[in-house]
């Protein structure tokens, strides 16, 4: 961006290089004139946007999901280690047991039968094992069907990040991509929004889901959002999800952008002391509240600080003209 402030707002020489923003704002805006004197007083500064390659992101549906689930898994799986320890060491006392009654039987110092009991039981006790090996490996198996390898894995091995689930320092968040819509490669990150509407939220990319949302019938993948975001367990989200390609566009801070009847807008320097309000999609945020946007030419000096202040000018004059038409 090349910036300049009101006091260096200057006429310009006629440069073939720079795109006319005249052209690009709508023409049936009226424009909003200040001098430069009054420029200077409300701090008013533009910027010269230059377009420039960034990734591309898909609008995706965002719901943060209650992992009871995955604590009940992974709690079942470490009582099941319990009791495999416990099979495994019951075993080992068994066969031991066994195989001094079978010398006693052998040497005639116990009678028959004392053998048979301790070999009794240390069929029950194999049985048991093997009873507690196949419940280990039933829990993992449940655990990566409803999961997925990723955190099917987590939840047998307890790892760090499904550690963090269970303790809400981090929530799984499960993003649905609209129907019909894919990516070209995996996405390491996304973008949330936050439930204040005034920030977004980085998600970290885990795995592919292993189930669709019902409502949407799009590709899913489960990410993780901080436990501090204001995100909760229930809620829904808009998310943005990088497609894997990349588009042209500029750069326009969140000081530049203004809200007016449910749209997002931008003002462009017509001319020396005009200024024009143009319409922008807020579809591709980079951070917070900035985004990438399509619709503006390379070379358009725009308002970075001062807008909302050409905004009610604008509607100062509405209400002014409308006065006079009475």
């Amino acid at each position: 961006m090349v910036r300049g402030t009101a006091a260096e707002s200057q006429p310009d020489k006629p440069d073939s290089g720079r795109t006319e923003p005249s052209r690009t704002a709508n023409s049936d805006q009226a424009p909003v004139k200040l001098t430069p004197s009054q420029q200077g007083q409300i701090g008013l500064e533009t910027s010269v946007v230059k377009a420039a390659p960034h990734p591309e992101q898909f609008r995706a549906y965002g719901a943060v999901l209650d992992i009871s689930r995955i604590t009940e898994l992974t709690n079942s799986y470490a009582n099941a280690q319990a009791q495999l320890q416990t099979a495994q060491a019951k075993l080992e006392v068994a066969k031991s047991a066994f195989d001094r009654t079978k010398n006693l039987v052998d040497s005639a110092a116990l009678p028959k039968k004392e053998a048979e009991t301790a070999e009794g039981t240390l069929r029950t006790d194999r049985a048991a094992l093997a009873a507690a090996e196949s419940q280990l490996r039933t829990l993992a198996a449940t655990a990566q069907q409803e999961w997925g390898p990723v955190i099917g894995h987590g939840i047998v091995e307890r790892s760090p990040a499904v550690v963090r689930l269970i303790e809400r320092d981090q929530f799984l968040v499960q993003v649905t991509l609209p129907p019909g819509v894919s990516v070209t490669e995996t996405p390491g990150t996304a973008l949330a929004q936050a439930p204040t509407r005034n920030a977004n939220i980085d998600l970290q990319y885990i795995s592919p889901a292993t189930r669709t949302d019902t409502r949407i019938q799009g590709l899913s993948y489960f990410f993780s959002a901080p436990g501090d975001s204001g995100l909760l367990p229930g809620m829904n989200t808009t998310v943005y999800v990088p497609s894997g390609t990349t588009y042209e566009g500029v750069f326009i801070e969140d000081t530049a952008i203004v809200r007016w009847q449910g749209r997002s807008w931008v003002y462009l320097r017509v001319s020396p002391d005009s200024f024009r309000r143009h319409p922008i999609s807020t579809d591709q945020p980079v951070s917070d509240d900035d985004y990438v946007v399509r619709d503006i030419p390379s070379g358009s000096e725009i308002v970075i600080r001062g807008a909302q202040v050409l905004l009610s000018e604008e509607a100062k004059s509405e209400l002014r003209s409308g006065d006079d038409n009475d």
